[in-house]
C-alpha cells in the first residue's frame, strides 16, 4: 500500500514528461498549437505531482530528481524544439543556438535548484522558474506572435523573448514561489491565492490570451522584489 502511494505522485511526473514528448512530436509535424497545448498540460501535471505528494506525505529525493528530469523535457527541450521548428529553423546555425538556449539554461536552473534545496527558502525562487519560462514562451507563440504584433516587430520580439527568458532562468532575480497548498498557507498567504485564482479565471475567460500578460507581470514583480530587497539591505544599520 505504501509503495503504491509513493508511485502516485511519480505517475503525474511521468505524465508531465510524456506531455513534453508529445509537444515535440506535434512540433515536428508543424502542429504548433497542439505543441503549445501539450506544454500547458505539462504545467498542470507538474503542479499536481507536488500537490499530491504533499497530500499523501510521500515526498522523497527520488521524486525531486524525477521531477527535475521531467521538467527539463517539458519546459526545456520541448519549448526549444518548438521555437526551432516554429521560427528559428530559417536562421541556420544561429537559430539552432538561440532556440537551444531555453533547454540549456533550464537544465542549469534545475540543477542549481536541486543543489540549493538544503536550507531552501520556500517563499522565494532565485531565477525564473522553468514552468513559468515555458508558459511565457508558449503563450507568446500562440497568442502574440504575428497576431498582436506586426510581422517585423514579431520577428524582433521573439529573439528578445527567447534570449531574455533564458537569461532570467539563471539570474539572481527573486521570484515569489507558489505556496504549498495547505490550510496554514491559505490563511497566511490568502492574497497570493486570490491572485492565483484571479489569474486562472482571467486565463479561462480570455481563452488563454491573458497568460502572456500575466507572465510578464510575474516577471516584472521579480524585478520589483529584487530591487526592494537590495534597498532594504542598504537601509539596515551596519555593525561597527
Amino acid at each position: 500500500m505504501v509503495a503504491s502511494k509513493k508511485f502516485i505522485p511519480s505517475l503525474f511526473t511521468i505524465l508531465n514528461a510524456f506531455c513534453g514528448f508529445m509537444s515535440a512530436v506535434a512540433a515536428s509535424n508543424s502542429e504548433f498549437n497542439n505543441a503549445v497545448y501539450f506544454i500547458f498540460f505539462a504545467v498542470i501535471f507538474d503542479m499536481l505531482d507536488g500537490m499530491v505528494a504533499r497530500i499523501l506525505k510521500t515526498s522523497s529525493d527520488f521524486g525531486v530528481e524525477l521531477d527535475s528530469l521531467s521538467d527539463v523535457i517539458s519546459f526545456g527541450f520541448a519549448p526549444s524544439f518548438l521555437l526551432y521548428n516554429f521560427f528559428f529553423k530559417d536562421y541556420g546555425e544561429a537559430g539552432l543556438a538561440i532556440s537551444a538556449m531555453i533547454m540549456a539554461f533550464s537544465a542549469i536552473r534545475l540543477a542549481r535548484f536541486n543543489v540549493d534545496l538544503v536550507g531552501f527558502n520556500k517563499d522565494v525562487f532565485f531565477g525564473l522558474p522553468t514552468p513559468m519560462a515555458a508558459l511565457t514562451v508558449c503563450s507568446y507563440i500562440m497568442f502574440v506572435h504575428g497576431k498582436m504584433l506586426d510581422d517585423e516587430t514579431s520577428r524582433t520580439f521573439i529573439f528578445v523573448v527567447t534570449i531574455g527568458i533564458s537569461l532570467l532562468m539563471v539570474s539572481k532575480i527573486r521570484f515569489a514561489a507558489i505556496p504549498a497548498l495547505s490550510m496554514k498557507t491559505i490563511k497566511t498567504r490568502k492574497y497570493t491565492y486570490i491572485l492565483i485564482i484571479l489569474g486562472f479565471i482571467l486565463s479561462v475567460l480570455t481563452k488563454g490570451k491573458a497568460i502572456f500578460p500575466i507572465s510578464i507581470v510575474y516577471i516584472l514583480s521579480g524585478f520589483i522584489m529584487t530591487i526592494a530587497d537590495i534597498k532594504g539591505r542598504k537601509r539596515q544599520p551596519r555593525n561597527i
